[in-house]
C-alpha cells in the first residue's frame, strides 16, 4: 500500500450539523456500520519506555505503531495492523488474526507466529523479542465513516473516544472504560489529490490542521 495524505482537525459538537450535512451532500456513508457509523475497539502495543508515544509527542518524522483492533463487538473478524508515519504521510498495514491467535498473544504464546506466513504478524514477533513490545491501553471510540471515490478520500468523525486505562481485557467487548477527555476529531485521508467538493465540505472557520493521536491522549492517565 501506498502512502496517503492526512488531515486531522478538532472539532466541537457545534460543528457536527452543518459538516454531516456537506458530507452527506458530498460522499457517501462508508458502507460498514449503519450509515457508516460502527464502534473501533484498538489495544496498541508499547515498549517498556513507551518509545511510540515518546516519538509522537516529540513529533518524530519516522514512527511507527502496532495494534490489534475489531469493530461492533464481533470478535470473528480481528484485524493486527501497522500503522507508520514517514514525513506526514501516513501507511496501514493489515494482517487478519482469530480470536484463539490473539488469546495466545495476549497469554505470552507468541510461538505460533512465526509459522503464520503472514509478514506482519512475524514482524510483530520479531519486535515482542528485540523490542519487548507489549500490550499497553485499550482505545474506544465511535467512528462515522464517508468515502468518494476520486482521490480515493475517506473523511472521518470520531468521537466517544474512551481509555482503558490499565485494563487490557481486549477480547471483552463490554470491559470498563472511561471517557478520555478527549475532542471530536476529524480526519480526512486521500492519496494523489483531494477533491474540491470534498475540500470545501471540510472547512470549518477558524479550524486548521493539527496533530493529534487518540492513543496519546488515552495515555494520558498512564
Amino acid at each position: 500500500m501506498e502512502f496517503r495524505r492526512e488531515w486531522k482537525h478538532e472539532i466541537s459538537p457545534g460543528d457536527l450539523p452543518g459538516l454531516r450535512a456537506r458530507l452527506r451532500a458530498a460522499a457517501r456513508p462508508d458502507a460498514h456500520g449503519e450509515n457508516g457509523i460502527y464502534r473501533i475497539r484498538s489495544l496498541y502495543f508499547e515498549t517498556p519506555g513507551d518509545r511510540a508515544l515518546r516519538e509522537k509527542l516529540d513529533g518524530v518524522n519516522r514512527r511507527e505503531k502496532f495494534r490489534l483492533r475489531y469493530y461492533d463487538s464481533d470478535l470473528s473478524l480481528i484485524h493486527l495492523e501497522k500503522k507508520s508515519k514517514i514525513n506526514g504521510l501516513c501507511r496501514k498495514e493489515s494482517a487478519a488474526v482469530t480470536e484463539a491467535e490473539v488469546r495466545s498473544l495476549l497469554g505470552g504464546d507468541t510461538g505460533w507466529m512465526a509459522e503464520s506466513g503472514r509478514a506482519l504478524v512475524w514482524e510483530l514477533r520479531q519486535k515482542t523479542a528485540s523490542e519487548l513490545l507489549r500490550p499497553r491501553v485499550i482505545v474506544d471510540y465511535t467512528r462515522e465513516a464517508y468515502v468518494f471515490g476520486p482521490g480515493n478520500v475517506r473523511v472521518t468523525l470520531d468521537y466517544n473516544i474512551r481509555t482503558g486505562l490499565n485494563n487490557l481485557d481486549f477480547l471483552h467487548p463490554a470491559s470498563l472504560t472511561i471517557p478520555a477527555g478527549a475532542p471530536i476529531i476529524l480526519e480526512v485521508k486521500w492519496d494523489e489529490y483531494l477533491p474540491d467538493s470534498i475540500r470545501c465540505a471540510v472547512q470549518l472557520e477558524g479550524r486548521r490542521s493539527a496533530a493529534f493521536s487518540k492513543y496519546a491522549v488515552c495515555r494520558r492517565y498512564g
